[in-house]
């Protein structure tokens, strides 16, 4: 298994860096390492929940939720022949505001190439997310729109 990953230290509490990091469908607003993400069926996410993920220079993939501990952390997984990658989303409490922790495996057959291949852009991305993340939790207007499903869901 490769491990990429990263951490970073937000001076917001928790409960709003986690409602910044569960609401997937807006990520394209505060990342370029995602162009869109598409729920499959009604939100929160939960356990077995399903989203269309289209990201610059990757194929679109569809990622299952595979843990969820609400208002602490979320996995979820994509699965491709011989490869399967998974997805962790974590924020904990530390003095003066929350660590959100994200991070990405990949195993399977095809696991260490696609990770050396990948290896770069991997890296590059899961910092944009980071740094996305933090400005999207400092953001003062950013308000948790809920998760009632727009028209174009």
């Amino acid at each position: 298994m490769h491990s990429f990953g990263i951490s970073i230290d937000i001076p917001q509490p928790v409960e709003h860096v986690w409602s910044v990091m569960i609401d997937v469908e807006r990520w394209h607003e505060w990342t370029p390492s995602i162009k869109g993400v598409r729920v499959l069926g009604e939100q929160p996410l939960a356990v077995g929940s399903r989203a269309l993920i289209r990201q610059p220079k990757f194929p679109p993939a569809l990622w299952t939720v595979s843990a969820l501990v609400p208002g602490e952390r979320f996995s979820w997984v994509s699965v491709a022949p011989g490869l399967r990658v998974t997805g962790h989303h974590a924020v904990v409490p530390i003095s003066g505001g929350s660590r959100a922790t994200l991070g990405i495996e990949i195993d399977g057959l095809c696991g260490g190439l696609w990770a050396r291949l990948t290896r770069s852009i991997t890296e590059r991305y899961i910092d944009y997310e980071a740094q996305g993340l933090h400005a999207r939790a400092e953001d003062g207007a950013y308000r948790h729109r809920g998760f009632s499903r727009s028209p174009h869901g």
